[in-house]
């Protein structure tokens, strides 16, 4: 990435190109990010206030909706201003710290589900060891090696897509510097990149895939071993939330990133939408409507500050 790369600059082409459209879907991406952040705000800070809530299983979910909150934030307010405005050129420089963390917080993202799996594996399959092996120590080390881990893969995927030479075209087809429509703007030869992004894709998403599938293999025959229907409903019902959540993020990633770039279409924008907006704004709905932890927590903070309101008010205030 030489000293002249630096002063390119790209122009976004948006969702669309049609003028009628920009500002009806402004608003609606609007509400979804707003969404987006009241729902994730809220269950980090019900999981804070809510002791019933302390678990290995609300702390990976509170560090999963703060990446929810982080990689929506990456896409949305850019995505936001480029559907008002006529210019939508943005700077090398600009363009490629925001495909870094992107998918800096992508793949912590994928880490983090496989990190839930392994949890629930645990709980299920394990539950008298479940305080010793997922301890709050084994908690914080999971956790920090995924950042780790994800910051090292995102300095690889930003060196993939944004070392070769950029000396013609300039127009990014998308709504966000992604690497598939960036990597068709690359004058040199983009196979060896390619293959490098390809293969850490496929060790990040692959390999939480397999731990994923792994712990969920081992829940079901566990589950079937089960005497009494109601634990087995019980112990299906904790996993759905879950399971939920790695169909709607996965399902996107592996179409958007694991296809030959030949078969790149249309349908790449609404893949990338589904995955970097809709499902951070639909996984608080996803933990906390299907969640009977969460919703009696949710309660029981909304009897709280119900009484502090009706006691503030009773009581008069001293001056």
């Amino acid at each position: 990435m030489g000293g002249n790369q630096t002063q390119i600059k790209f122009i976004l082409l948006g969702i669309t190109d049609s003028p009628r459209a920009q500002t009806p879907l402004f608003v609606l991406f609007l509400l979804i990010y707003i969404v987006s952040l009241v729902g994730n705000v809220g269950i980090i800070t019900l999981v804070r206030v809510s002791p019933s809530l302390h678990t290995p299983m609300y702390f990976f979910l509170t560090h999963f909706a703060f990446i929810d909150i982080c990689y929506s934030t990456v896409i949305s307010p850019r995505m936001l201003a480029d559907l008002l405005s006529e210019d939508k050129t943005i700077s090398f420089t600009a363009c490629m710290m925001q495909f870094f963390t992107f998918a800096f917080f992508a793949t912590i993202e994928c880490h983090l589900l496989a990190m839930m799996a392994y949890d629930r594996h645990v709980a299920i399959c394990q539950p008298l060891l479940y305080v010793t092996i997922i301890s709050s120590r084994v908690c914080w080390q999971l956790v920090a090696s995924s950042y780790l881990f994800a910051f090292l893969s995102a300095i690889i995927y930003t060196w993939c897509v944004f070392g070769g030479s950029f000396c013609g075209p300039n127009r990014i087809d998308h709504f966000f510097c992604d690497a598939v429509p960036v990597l068709k703007l690359v004058c040199s030869d983009t196979h060896s990149s390619e293959m490098i992004f390809f293969s850490f894709v496929t060790i990040n998403a692959v390999g939480a895939s397999v731990v994923i599938l792994l712990s969920y293999i081992s829940i079901i025959r566990t589950v079937l071993r089960m005497c009494s229907a109601q634990s087995r409903a019980r112990a299906f019902h904790t996993c759905t939330s879950h399971l939920m959540a790695v169909s709607m993020y996965f399902g996107p990633a592996f179409f958007m990133y694991l296809q030959p770039s030949s078969r790149h279409g249309s349908l790449d924008k609404v893949a990338s939408i589904f995955y970097a907006m809709v499902t951070p704004m639909l996984n608080p709905f996803i933990y906390s409507l299907r969640n009977k932890e969460v919703k009696g927590a949710l309660l029981k903070s909304g009897r709280r500050l119900f009484r502090h309101w009706q006691h503030a008010r009773l009581v008069p205030s001293r001056t």
